[in-house]
């Protein structure tokens, strides 16, 4: 059964790859874009299948009408993505406070109130997946990336939980988690801090800049494999919370858990020696 597909920041990267997949597979997608241009030039490729809107999900009050207009025109959302968001790059000291919230409003404030206006409809539906687009650097933090880290951390707590809570009315979340793909994630889509400080120009801050500009469009992961990889997951209806994609992330995340499995021995003694003795 043909399903319907809305999926936020379309316009490049994971989020265009995934579109295409979609119509390929034979679903139908309402995909979001910020400019109009993007939207009309995507309603018109995808015809009777597809539906380009124009969103920016820091503006709650555009989504509710968003997700309507998709449910008008298919009768249903099957499958929410959660896409729109970008990444930054630098010492967590160099950011200043808004710069910080403006992370935080697009990657983890955006998708929670995406969310949250899609909620009702899949309950009212009977069911549906959320689909939220991590990184690896989500599970796992990294010198430069404290920032960007923070967000994904935060949208991957809020899943977790979420999936506790939805699973009663059918709906099933996923935690996508990409690594390095050849996206332009450390390119024009990355943002740096307005001022910079020279005490962290030898540091390993400084080593994460020279790794992406040595990376930028070698990345290992192919964005094309990867959305068909998230189209067949959906399809073939897979049970897992999370999702990892690329060799480097599957590498990251067993080295992280291996590091919490250290800690936790380390310090089990201490641990159990705080509990009342009965």
């Amino acid at each position: 059964m043909a399903k319907t597909w809305f999926i936020t920041g379309a316009s490049s990267g994971l989020g265009e790859a995934l579109s295409q997949a979609v119509l390929s597979a034979g679903d139908s997608v309402v995909a979001t874009f910020r400019r109009p241009e993007q939207a009309e030039a995507f309603s018109r490729e995808a015809k009777e299948n597809g539906m380009g809107l124009v969103l920016d999900v820091t503006h709650t009050a555009d989504i509710s009408k968003a997700l309507q207009e998709a449910k008008n025109k298919f009768g249903r959302i099957d499958v929410l993505v959660n896409n729109a968001g970008y990444g930054t790059i630098g010492a967590i000291e160099e950011f200043n406070l808004d710069e910080i919230r403006e992370q935080m409003e697009t990657n983890f404030f955006g998708a929670v109130a995406v969310t949250k206006e899609a909620l009702p409809l899949m309950r009212e539906q009977g069911g549906g997946h959320i689909i939220q687009i991590s990184s690896q650097s989500g599970f796992r933090a990294s010198a430069g990336f404290g920032i960007y880290n923070a967000s994904k951390f935060a949208l991957e707590g809020f899943s977790e939980a979420l999936a506790q809570e939805v699973q009663p009315f059918g709906i099933k979340v996923v935690i996508v988690e990409p690594g390095p793909f050849r996206t332009q994630f450390l390119g024009s889509s990355v943002k740096t801090p307005q001022q910079t400080l020279d005490a962290y120009s030898k540091t390993a801050v400084a080593q994460m800049y020279q790794y992406m500009e040595r990376m930028n469009g070698k990345q290992e992961g192919d964005p094309e494999k990867a959305a068909r990889a998230i189209v067949d997951y959906i399809h073939n209806n897979r049970e897992p919370l999370r999702l990892p994609l690329g060799k480097t992330t599957i590498q990251g995340m067993r080295a992280k858990l291996a590091s919490v499995e250290k800690d936790i021995t380390a310090n089990e003694a201490i641990s159990v020696s705080t509990v009342f003795e009965n």
